[in-house]
């Protein structure tokens, strides 16, 4: 097995044989993997470090590790007594709805235009890429009013984890990712099933879905993901701090808290989404690609 960078378009085989060209290389590679992982995983392991540190330690020599011993009270209190869990809890709630709400619409929408694909398929590709080019921040008002008085049904969701779903929901770009991975999907695995007498409701649960699996992944790490930041929106639509997730509570609790508590806080609220991005990221790095879901 060839070593990094022997035998590249850069470097041929004659250069590598020079000392100072190889280890030159070698030492550029080491120094780029250090730099990734102090820029990568640096902040993690600082906060990390600093939710377990007392307050005066990190004030006074923010670099030491743990000068004077650590003080895992601060993630208690965090849990407890600043109602961390409570906000924790809510913030998996809007997350884990906005992610449902989103795959179903992604999924059925992207199963309509690619598979079914009726007449007018282009004409809704086309609106739909044409609302990616709007601003989120212009929909604000219109969406605010349209929660505060939902057509029809005439009521108001305002304190109603439904106006965070409902609005996650609308994401063309998700529709459009689903629907371009669904293109590569092979035609005659929909004829045969079609020819033994699947309907659609068959097709798209026996037979797409189960081939979507990259797809899934990707949309749920980035529905899950913009979920769990979100702030400007909740802070909307939900005026019950008993209501609202960690993005929206953790400002506020800013300053009624020692600064130790709080960066426990905050490396709390940052568990699940590196541990979503461990758990889905084989099934997200296969499906950047959308190339063709089967080969052969």
């Amino acid at each position: 097995m060839s070593e990094p960078g022997r035998g590249s378009g850069l470097i041929s085989e004659t250069e590598w044989r020079k000392p100072s060209i190889r280890w030159g290389m070698r030492t550029t590679h080491a120094l780029l993997f250090v730099g990734l992982v102090v820029i990568g995983i640096g902040p993690i392991l600082w906060l990390a470090k600093s939710a377990i540190t007392p307050t005066l330690d990190k004030i006074n020599q923010p670099i030491a590790l743990f000068p004077h011993g650590t003080a895992w009270s601060n993630v208690r209190q965090a849990w407890s007594d600043v109602h961390v869990g409570r906000y924790f809890w809510n913030t998996i709630v809007i997350a884990f709805g906005s992610w449902a709400v989103q795959i179903v619409v992604a999924t059925t929408g992207g199963f309509a235009l690619s598979v079914l694909r009726p007449r007018y398929a282009p004409i809704i590709k086309g609106l739909l890429l044409g609302t990616l080019f709007i601003p989120a921040i212009v929909l604000l008002v219109p969406l605010y009013i349209e929660i505060v008085h939902v057509p029809i049904v005439h009521k108001s969701l305002i304190d109603s984890y439904w106006a965070v779903w409902l609005p996650a929901g609308a994401s063309a770009f998700n529709v459009i990712l689903v629907t371009r991975f669904f293109d590569n999907l092979p035609r005659e695995i929909f004829e045969a099933a079609e020819i033994d007498g699947a309907g659609p409701f068959q097709l798209f649960w026996r037979i797409v879905l189960p081939l979507s699996k990259p797809i899934l992944g990707v949309v749920s790490i980035f529905a899950l993901l913009a979920s769990w930041k979100d702030f400007l929106w909740p802070l909307l639509v939900l005026s019950n701090p008993n209501k609202q997730p960690l993005s929206v509570r953790l400002p506020s609790i800013e300053s009624q808290t020692s600064l130790g508590v709080f960066l426990a806080a905050m490396f709390i609220a940052c568990l699940l989404p590196i541990a979503g991005f461990l758990i889905f990221q084989r099934s997200f790095l296969r499906g950047t690609g959308l190339g063709g879901a089967i080969k052969g």
